[in-house]
């Protein structure tokens, strides 16, 4: 079987993981957080159009599958604990010591290869999503760094431990969270997904790069409403 490594899915797979490669650098040697959150940012894009593109150009193949795995984790399970751990350096606490406690922060980025690895064997995601979105969780983790260094915000060493921890958890969870993926453009069938993006995009309007996490939390909140209040439904595979 002849494989190609260089196609143009590929290439954007490539990008997303080196945006991540370089946000850990940027958090652990630069000491630039908000540089590490724009660029896990910009590996989300290319992580979108990866897909995009293959689906464009009839690219789908089983190494591009297990590449987009390999990137996410470093962009979204990695460098979100880089910048958990140059947090927790920085900031003060209550009762957890500075050191090696830190490293406890990377268990985000190991339960986020295991969130991961589950969605690869799961052909039960489609329409729903079974756990946070490591994407999304990334944003949640790394946008604290974003929300220090920009507007002076101060969290204490327990909370960021709580709060990579309880990504981890969410995760790998059997909580079903709506995916963001559109059935046509009409109104119908996509109410949900029209409201939650009208209010992100008030939020940011209104609260600029602070209401990031908080549009994160209403996700989550969202999700675990609808996961609870209605039947079960067979999710299928969606990226």
């Amino acid at each position: 079987m002849k494989i190609r490594l260089f196609t143009i899915p590929n290439l954007l797979t490539l990008a997303n993981l080196l945006c991540g490669a370089v946000a850990t650098v940027s958090a652990l040697a630069w000491g630039s957080l908000t540089l590490a959150f724009a660029l896990i940012v910009l590996a989300a894009v290319f992580d979108f159009f990866d897909g995009f593109v293959a689906r464009l150009l009839h690219q789908d193949s089983p190494i591009g599958l297990q590449l987009d795995s390999l990137a996410d984790d470093i962009s979204f399970g990695l460098a979100p604990a880089a910048v958990m751990y140059a947090l927790y350096g920085a900031m003060p606490g209550y009762w957890l010591p500075d050191g090696a406690v830190a490293l406890v922060v990377f268990l985000y980025a190991a339960f986020g290869a295991l969130r991961l690895a589950r969605f690869n064997i799961d052909d039960t995601q489609r329409s729903e999503f079974l756990g946070l979105p490591i994407p999304a969780a990334a944003m949640l983790c790394a946008s604290l760094g974003l929300l220090v260094e920009r507007y002076g915000m101060v969290f204490s060493r327990e909370s960021l431990v709580l709060v990579a921890l309880g990504a981890a958890w969410l995760m790998v969870s059997n909580l079903r969270m709506f995916a963001l993926k559109f059935h046509g453009f009409g109104w119908a069938g996509n109410e949900l997904r029209y409201t939650f993006l009208a209010v992100s995009a008030v939020l940011l309007v209104a609260l600029g790069g602070r209401a990031i996490p908080l549009i994160v939390v209403i996700y989550i909140l969202i999700s675990a409403v609808k996961h609870f209040a209605s039947p079960a439904t067979d999710c299928r595979k969606e990226k």
